[in-house]
């Protein structure tokens, strides 16, 4: 056996024990350039929704309890109306096909995960690359008087947060031991995921939070400059 033909044979050796790389990516105000649920809540006014969204900003409530209570203050009848607002209203942060393109090629999982809604997450992302079983987010209902959102996500024993939709649930199924886990995120609802992952892409207030618990985080501002840190550490 050669000089050449070791270093080759211990190189793949390493590169087949690195641990699989996978990313779990938010939706509102991450993939898209505004928060859709706020969005919504702006546009059709329903009374009572600036008091929750403070609420659930601020922690006095969750993030499960917020959102299904700013939902049922909408009519069911106004599905189709709701639902061509959230499409027409989305704006898809700069690189963000590049990234799913970079993803794909590099051998990364991309998950969305996301505190949104089925209704408007699902036709939003239709374009892109991105099968079903990559996207958790909430789910609706509108067989009642008010919107009802449901929630197939829920917590797990290990989280008491009453998230809704529950990333950090998500993420523990994909163990420390075997992956190199990284969130890219927002908000408040990413917060507890970001504890729990190896790197954290934040942006917006999710920067002041991890500041504030004294997290280390790269900050973003459109997914060019995720694909570009990404490969340095790649190349590490």
């Amino acid at each position: 056996m050669t000089l050449e033909t070791t270093t080759r044979s211990t190189h793949d050796s390493i590169k087949h024990t690195e641990k699989q790389r996978v990313i779990f990516c938010d939706f509102d105000g991450t993939i898209t350039a505004n928060d859709n649920i706020v969005a919504i809540m702006k546009h059709f006014q329903p009374p009572g929704w600036k008091e929750l969204v403070k609420q659930v900003v601020s922690r006095q409530i969750s993030v499960r309890q917020g959102v299904g209570a700013m939902f049922r203050l909408l009519p069911s009848h106004m599905e189709k109306e709701i639902t061509e607002f959230s499409i027409q209203n989305a704006v898809i942060r700069e690189g963000f096909t590049e990234f799913i393109n970079y993803c794909k090629l590099n051998n990364i999982i991309l998950l969305i995960t996301s505190g949104g809604i089925d209704f408007f997450l699902y036709p939003i992302l239709e374009p892109f690359d991105i099968a079903h079983e990559q996207i958790f987010c909430n789910a609706s209902s509108f067989k009642e008087d008010t919107i009802e959102i449901l929630w197939p996500h829920a917590c797990d024993a290990n989280c008491d947060n009453d998230c809704g939709m529950c990333k950090t649930t998500i993420i523990r199924s994909y163990p420390a031991s075997e992956y190199t886990r990284i969130l890219i995120g927002d908000s408040v609802t990413d917060f507890a995921g970001a504890k729990l992952v190896d790197t954290i892409y934040a942006r917006a207030q999710l920067i002041d939070l991890c500041k504030e618990s004294q997290l280390e985080y790269i900050p973003f501002d459109n997914f060019h400059e995720i694909i570009g840190s990404l490969e340095v550490r790649l190349e590490r």
